[in-house]
């Protein structure tokens, strides 16, 4: 026994230490985003490894950036576009899921296989469309044109399928007997019992509406209709970039997904230990 429990502990300590080297790896870019924003110019580009810290802490890249990128702006901008792809993705997903994963009806199987196809194309085919479609309305550098890929998703139906087969039907035959039509059924019933696939398929909606960044780039090329990551993008320049201020404006950026995740931190683990994805 002494040495079966010896060699859990020797076991837990190795796996233990694998972590924390892991996690390490995984912070030392953030850390070098945030040491570099303080830098200078030649410090940002020096080739010498030993120059870590900076030796004098420059504020006034995070003012230019603030100042001249209006990204009160690019907040609400991304925000906006945060919020109603997720609203538009559970809506419309939580509605396909159950219609393909608890009714009958002609051509059903076809359908899903449609769901399935946008799955497995690469998303920029569908670029070209979507662009045509929002200026045929004429609403480019709007909201809506940030939100427009996101008004459905074949991922989110694809999850909420599998949510509600998971569920027993013993659930909707009593809904039955006592009078629930479908609508009410779905409403009262089943829906509630799929919250954590919503969860999850509200994590995984706005960390890739967070980051996406040819579609912004493409229908919304103003700088005052565009989100974080275009925006972002355009502070690369050509032949030179202001490494420091380029940081500085990412760890910018990335105070809304940090603040989203404090505050929704229960959420975030329960969606993504139940979905059993990864972000």
């Amino acid at each position: 026994m002494d040495s079966v429990s010896a060699r859990d502990r020797i076991t837990r300590i190795v796996i233990h230490i694998i972590l924390i080297i892991m996690s390490i790896i995984m912070i030392v870019p953030f850390l070098w985003m945030a040491l570099t924003a303080f830098k200078t110019v030649a410090e940002s580009t020096s080739i010498d490894p030993f120059i870590i810290f900076p030796s004098e802490w420059k504020f006034e890249n995070f003012a230019y950036v603030w100042k001249n990128y209006n990204f009160l702006i690019l907040y609400k901008n991304t925000l906006l576009m945060i919020f109603f792809r997720v609203l538009c993705a559970v809506v419309t997903a939580t509605m396909a899921g159950y219609a393909f994963g608890r009714l009958n009806f002609p051509g059903k199987n076809i359908l899903f296989g449609m769901v399935l196809v946008q799955m497995m194309v690469p998303p920029q085919i569908f670029l070209l469309p979507q662009y045509l479609m929002v200026s045929k309305m004429h609403l480019l550098d709007t909201t809506f044109a940030l939100v427009f890929p996101g008004l459905v998703s074949a991922f989110g139906t694809y999850l909420m399928k599998t949510s509600f087969q998971s569920l027993p039907k013993d659930l909707e035959e009593a809904g039955s007997i006592d009078g629930c039509n479908i609508g009410q059924r779905f409403l009262l019933i089943m829906a509630p019992l799929t919250r954590s696939g919503m969860v999850s398929l509200g994590i995984f909606t706005a960390v890739f509406a967070f980051k996406d960044l040819m579609w912004p780039m493409i229908a919304c090329t103003r700088s005052d209709t565009t989100s974080l990551s275009a925006a972002l993008a355009k502070m690369q320049g050509q032949f030179a970039t202001n490494y420091p201020q380029l940081m500085a404006a990412a760890l910018m950026a990335c105070i809304p997904m940090i603040v989203l995740y404090l505050i929704f931190q229960k959420q975030f683990v329960e969606g993504i230990a139940t979905s059993g994805g990864k972000l």
